[in-house]
């Protein structure tokens, strides 16, 4: 067995800072899109256990995961949603008033529809938050106008005598995806300091928010990026994935999964496997993903993938994928590639780790920390195709790879104690009191 835990301990104290101790080894019907569920029909809340969710209408799985923490927790929850997220686990839960305001968010609607879908939401938001009856809303995501939503929402609120919570995924977003300006540095920079408090998931990410936007260590906690457990996992075995996509037995495959855009780094991913194709014919790769925010970035890799020749060993499925799809791709695959050039933390990592799916990761962000060398994976220097391709070929010679049906086990059992919702809202839950006066 990996001793996974004396490793990470060893080589990660960030979540001491976070917490205030050392993680511990304890144990732990679609709704129509007209419908809105007023928040006087809910069950009777405790005021001091009742919060708004505001997921911004996406995020499945951290959504999901979050509520279904909090509210195993006796916390009762205004979950703000939208139709993609109308599903059973929400809808059925005693302790969630689902309102679903968002609607459907079809990306292939109208610009028209897109405009009249995004107002009505916004009036409905700002209706519930008049009335509502939580005293605290924790905000996961912001909406369509990130410029509105955080000064002059963030005011709204503050008017209402709301208490505020905002998980941050990205201390900035726009600075990564090489847009950033002085006018969305500003904004952030309000939305933080009208926060009451914010929730990270790593150290890095705290320290950027205290030297960039002149926020309080203490307004911040640490948390996990919480495992994702929404995503169905079938009796699908490892074989019959990789017939479906045609992958032989032998071949070596390997996985980039999520949004295309320039920070993914995927340039360096199609340069190391054009190299590891000229010495073994067995490798694939698969590509699954959308573009986001640069179609020219994917026309850039789709003609150095041709100009390379190795189209015939690349499979691709570049659109959204739907949750009961997702994995056949994890399963199909034999490692998972996250060549990002900027990140703090990826969802994806964690989503491979719920299919006990080893990675190869860049070194950026706090990727390393997460990733126990030899033991899920291997870290390479990022924006470098020659370190990527080395350390490829010393994952499909190493003992994980020959090893791997066992370790998949392995790697499942160490995500869901290290990266457990229960983690995650212990935390949570004391921020929650302590803001409410509890």
């Amino acid at each position: 067995m990996i001793q996974f835990a004396q490793q990470k301990e060893s080589e990660n104290s960030r979540y001491r800072q976070g917490y205030g101790e050392p993680r511990s080894t304890e144990a732990r019907g679609k709704m129509p899109q007209s419908s809105v569920v007023s928040p006087r029909s809910s069950a009777v809340r405790h005021p001091a256990l009742s919060i708004a969710l505001l997921t911004g209408g996406g995020d499945k799985p951290y959504a999901l995961g979050l509520t279904a923490a909090l509210t195993s927790q006796g916390i009762f929850v205004d979950f703000i949603g939208s139709d993609d997220l109308s599903v059973p686990d929400v809808l059925n839960n005693p302790r969630v008033n689902f309102l679903n305001l968002r609607g459907n968010q079809r990306h292939d609607a109208s610009p028209f529809s897109k405009v009249r879908r995004v107002l009505k939401y916004y009036i409905q938001l700002i209706s519930y938050a008049a009335t509502a009856q939580p005293k605290l809303f924790h905000l996961l995501w912001n909406n369509k106008f990130e410029l509105f939503d955080r000064t002059l929402l963030m005011l709204y609120y503050r008017m209402l005598g709301k208490k505020i919570t905002l998980t941050v995924h990205n201390v900035n977003a726009s600075k990564r995806d090489l847009n950033d300006s002085f006018l969305n540095r500003l904004s952030l920079r309000i939305q933080y300091n009208l926060c009451h408090h914010i929730f990270v998931h790593t150290e890095r990410m705290k320290r950027e928010l205290v030297s960039d936007f002149r926020i309080l260590e203490s307004k911040v906690s640490i948390v996990p990026f919480g495992i994702n457990n929404t995503v169905p996992n079938t009796t699908l075995s490892v074989a019959e994935a990789k017939r479906q996509l045609g992958i032989s037995g032998g071949d070596k495959t390997l996985l980039f999964f999520g949004n295309i855009a320039p920070y993914k780094g995927l340039e360096y991913l199609v340069s190391a496997f054009s190299a590891l194709l000229a010495k073994d014919r067995s490798y694939r790769l698969i590509i699954v993903g959308r573009p986001k925010g640069s179609e020219e970035y994917w026309k850039q890799i789709q003609k150095d993938i041709t100009r390379r020749g190795i189209r015939a060993r690349v499979i691709e499925r570049i659109e959204y994928i739907p949750d009961e799809l997702t994995e056949l791709y994890f399963k199909a695959a034999d490692v998972l590639i996250l060549p990002y050039v900027h990140v703090f933390q990826s969802g994806v990592l964690f989503l491979g780790y719920s299919f006990g799916l080893p990675a190869i990761a860049a070194d950026v962000g706090n990727l390393k920390e997460e990733i126990i060398e030899g033991g899920t994976g291997f870290v390479f220097k990022p924006e470098d195709s020659s370190d990527l391709a080395s350390k490829t070929d010393k994952y499909f010679k190493s003992e994980l790879f020959h090893d791997l049906e066992t370790r998949r086990s392995e790697i499942k059992e160490y995500a869901n104690e290290w990266y457990s919702w229960d983690k995650v809202v212990k935390v949570t839950r004391a921020v929650y009191s302590n803001l409410l006066g509890n």
